[in-house]
Parts: C-alpha cells; sequence; structure tokens
C-alpha cells in the first residue's frame, strides 16, 4: 500500500506510448500489449528460472529456459498467460508473451553534505500507480520528469535518510545531468532494500522523502523484509522512457 502526502499529477504528455499502425481486433492480442505482472526475475540453485510475482507467489515461466538478463537478479514488468503445465515446486506455470527489465539498483550510501554534489537534487514526481510498491524487498517506483529526447543519461539512487527516529526511512535522489527542459516523461527503477534492518517478520511502514517541482515530499508504504524464496489499471506506457543509471 502506498500513501502519498501532497501528490502531484502532472498533466503533460506520456512520452513511450505504444502506437499501432493499425486497430487489433482481438482483444486477446490487444491484451498483450500492456504488462500484467510485476516480477522479480530471479534463479533457483538449480538454475531454473523463476518469477517472484509478489511476497508470497511464484511463477514457473515454462517458456524460458535461461536466465533472460544474465545472472543479474532484476525487476520487469512481463505479460504472461497462466497455463496448465506442471508448476513444480512454485505456485503457477505460465507462459511469457514478453519481458522488459526495469534499471534494478542497490541504495547508495549517505554521505551527508556531499549528497546534493553526488547524487544530485534536481526534482521528480513520484507516481501514485501500480508499479510504484515496495515488495519482494525491492522499492520500485515510477517517477515524472523533465527531458530532452536527447539521449542523455538520467542518474537515480535511493540512500538512507539516517534518522535515528526511523530505520526505515529513505530518499530519492534525481541528477538530471544538465537534461532539465523539454517534456515530461516518465522513469522506472527499482532499489534493492537489503541495507535496511531486518522487519524480522513484521510489517512496517517504508517512508520515501523526495523533491517534487513545488516542494518536499514523502510518501509511507508497507514494507517487510524479504522471506526466503525457492532460490535457496493500467496504463500502457509503464516502461521507462528515459535513460537511467
Amino acid at each position: 500500500m502506498m500513501k502519498i502526502t501532497h501528490l502531484l499529477f502532472t498533466t503533460g504528455i506520456l512520452l513511450g506510448m505504444l502506437t499501432l499502425s493499425s486497430c487489433v481486433d482481438d482483444d486477446n492480442d490487444a491484451n498483450r500489449l500492456y504488462p500484467n505482472a510485476l516480477v522479480t526475475v530471479k534463479e533457483a540453485a538449480d538454475e531454473t528460472v523463476y518469477f517472484q510475482l509478489d511476497e508470497n507467489t511464484t511463477l514457473l515461466p515454462v517458456n524460458i529456459t535461461s536466465p533472460p538478463f544474465g545472472s543479474k537478479e532484476v525487476r520487469a514488468l512481463v505479460n504472461y498467460d497462466e497455463v496448465d503445465d506442471p508448476s513444480q515446486v512454485y505456485d503457477k506455470a505460465v507462459k511469457v508473451n514478453w519481458i522488459d527489465s526495469i534499471r534494478t539498483k542497490p541504495m547508495a550510501p549517505n554521505l551527508g553534505e556531499e549528497n546534493d554534489e553526488v547524487y544530485g537534487n534536481d526534482p521528480v514526481e513520484v507516481v501514485a500507480d501500480w508499479v510504484t510498491i515496495a515488495e519482494d524487498g525491492y522499492l520500485t517506483l515510477r517517477f515524472r520528469t523533465m527531458w530532452s529526447h536527447q539521449g542523455i543519461t538520467h542518474y537515480v539512487n535511493l540512500i538512507p535518510t539516517n534518522n535515528p527516529d526511523n530505520p526505515y526511512e529513505v530518499e530519492f535522489r534525481h541528477d538530471a545531468n544538465g537534461d532539465v527542459s523539454g517534456r515530461v516523461g516518465d522513469g522506472l527503477v527499482a532499489f534493492r532494500l537489503d541495507q535496511l534492518p531486518d522487519t524480522e517478520g513484521e510489517t512496517v511502514k517504508l517512508k520515501l522523502k523526495w523533491k517534487s517541482f513545488h516542494t518536499d515530499k514523502s510518501a509511507e508504504f508497507d514494507y517487510r523484509t524479504r522471506a526466503a524464496t525457492p532460490a535457496t489499471s493500467a496504463i500502457a506506457a509503464e516502461r521507462s522512457v528515459i535513460p537511467l543509471q
């Protein structure tokens, strides 16, 4: 769950929308244009590729036999159909129609007075969307900012605030690399939260802070440290259109 404090919904054009050259008559084909899940792509000890759908549900992609993004664990948007194939130790068997990875990063250290210089302090708007969520040990964010279409890389990081009263308070940092004009565009990024204290099975409030275009804002997410796994509405333009690091 996510609670936004003073969230501004920008009314600019959503970039990266899928454009169809002709009408699609088949509802099933049309549905496959959209992501229907946000997952973590994982590899089990026996090298089986599987997806973590939420905190408790795992998916076995029967038509993927090798890691689609190499050995690195990543968050990804996927469109899949459930199938009747055996799911082994996993909850469901699925056929993947397409999959698209999200920029997935660890948290960065809080550098105190050097944060602005190292991580930037350019504004963003965090979008209250189904992909903006804390689950499976990650904070995944859809954010909105200005960009010029010139291929300039924007740098994003998540740092702990080191608040002694709240160890689960983090801050989203954005360095536009000088690319601060143009049109509105969306980015998707996921941060691994394993540097936060273990919640020991409890659900706590994870507080996210960021600088928006008008004021400082915050949001709260339900967060629980990732549990052990077998490894030992949607808007069409969910994909990130801004080059990110």
